[in-house]
C-alpha cells in the first residue's frame, strides 16, 4: 500500500522522464556555413515493459513537414553521360545495365535502345526516382546580390536572364562589370554620365547633348541607356536599351521618343519626328550603336537646338516616355 508521499513521487516520474529524454520527437536546427538552416527530425525511443528490457517503440514520423538538406554531390551524377548536359525531367534508364540518358538523347538513339549495354537491344524507360532528385536539386545563383535557388538544370538559363546578371561599363577602356544598379552608380560617379530619373507612363523632357545618358526608373531603379550617334552628315540617331542581361524578357518595356520643331509663326501644327519601339536588353550597353539598332529615332539637324550658354554646341530636345507593359 502506497502512501501519499509515494503517490506524489509516482506523479512526478513522467515529468522527470520527459525532462531526461525530451519529447518523443523534436526538430533540431543546425546553421550551415552558407547561412541556411538544416532541420533534422530526431526520434527518441521509449522502453515499454520495465527497466530491464521490453519492446522498443519508435516515435512516429512527422507528416506534412518539408525538410531540406545541404549536401555535396558529384556533379557528373546530374549530367547526361551522352550529351554531358544537365539532366532535366524526364530522365530515362535502360532496363538491363541501369544506364541513364536524358530524354533528348533517347529520342535520337536508333529504336531508343541503349548502346552502352554490351549485347545491345536494351530499351530505356522513365526513371521517376531520378526525376525527383533532379527536380529537387537546387543551387544558388552565382550572381552577386541574387540569392535565388533554382533547379540545377535551370541554373544556366536563370543566370542569363537574372536581374543581377553583370553588365559591362559603357566607357571604352573601363573594365568595370557589375549588376545594373551598380553600373548606373559607376557611370554617374566615375565617368560623369548624366543621370535622370523617369516615371513609367509619363513624358519626360530630356535634353541630350552627349553621346550617352542614363535614365533610371523611379519605380524599380532599372537603368536605360540613351545613345546618340551620327546618321550621315546632317542627322542624328537616338536609341534606348535596358541595361540588363540580354536574355531577360520580363518585365517588358516600350518607349516613345519624339522631337518637335518650334511652332511656325503663321500658326498651325508644328512638325515632329517620332518613334515607338519595344525596348531591347543589353548586358554590354557600351557596344550599342544607335544606327545598328533595329529601331531608332532619325533626327534631322534642323530639330537640334543650341545648348544653353554654349551656342557652339547642339543638343536634342528629346521627349521620352517609357512604359512597363508586363511585370
Amino acid at each position: 500500500m502506497q502512501g501519499a508521499g509515494d503517490e506524489g513521487g509516482n506523479r512526478g516520474s513522467p515529468s522527470t522522464m520527459e525532462e531526461a529524454l525530451g519529447i518523443a520527437k523534436k526538430a533540431r536546427l543546425e546553421e550551415l556555413p552558407n547561412g541556411h538552416v538544416k532541420q533534422e527530425e530526431i526520434g527518441v525511443h521509449h522502453a515499454v515493459g520495465g527497466d530491464d528490457g521490453g519492446a522498443i517503440v519508435p516515435a512516429e514520423a512527422g507528416h506534412g513537414s518539408r525538410v531540406e538538406l545541404a549536401v555535396k554531390i558529384d556533379m557528373s551524377v546530374l549530367h547526361c553521360p551522352l550529351c554531358t548536359l544537365p539532366f532535366k525531367p524526364p530522365v530515362f534508364q535502360c532496363n538491363k545495365g541501369g544506364h541513364l540518358a536524358c530524354g533528348g538523347c533517347v529520342a535520337l538513339l536508333p529504336g531508343g535502345q541503349c548502346r552502352a549495354c554490351e549485347d545491345g537491344g536494351r530499351f530505356f524507360h522513365p526513371c521517376p526516382a531520378l526525376d525527383a532528385v533532379v527536380s529537387s536539386t537546387k543551387v544558388e545563383c552565382t550572381n552577386a546580390g541574387c540569392q535565388t535557388y533554382v533547379p540545377y538544370h535551370e541554373a544556366a538559363d536563370h543566370r542569363s536572364a537574372c536581374p543581377h546578371a553583370p553588365c559591362a561599363c559603357t566607357e571604352p577602356g573601363c573594365g568595370f562589370v557589375g549588376a545594373p544598379q551598380a553600373l548606373a552608380g559607376h557611370l554617374a560617379d566615375l565617368h560623369s554620365v548624366p543621370v535622370r530619373t523617369v516615371q513609367y507612363g509619363r513624358v519626360s523632357q530630356v535634353p541630350v547633348s552627349g553621346p550617352r545618358q542614363l535614365l533610371v526608373g523611379e519605380e524599380d531603379g532599372r537603368a536605360f541607356l540613351l545613345t546618340v550617334g551620327a546618321l550621315g552628315a546632317a542627322a542624328a540617331a537616338v536609341s534606348v536599351v535596358c541595361v540588363r542581361a540580354s536574355a531577360a524578357t520580363q518585365p517588358r518595356f516600350s518607349c516613345k521618343m519624339w522631337v518637335s520643331l518650334p511652332q511656325p509663326a503663321s500658326g498651325g501644327r508644328s512638325d515632329m519626328v517620332l518613334v515607338d519601339i519595344q525596348v531591347r536588353s543589353s548586358a554590354t550597353p557600351g557596344a550599342v550603336v544607335a544606327v545598328n539598332e533595329p529601331t531608332f529615332l532619325a533626327l534631322p539637324r534642323m530639330y537640334m537646338v543650341p545648348v544653353a550658354g554654349d551656342a557652339a554646341s547642339m543638343e536634342v530636345p528629346l521627349n521620352i516616355r517609357i512604359d512597363k507593359i508586363s511585370r
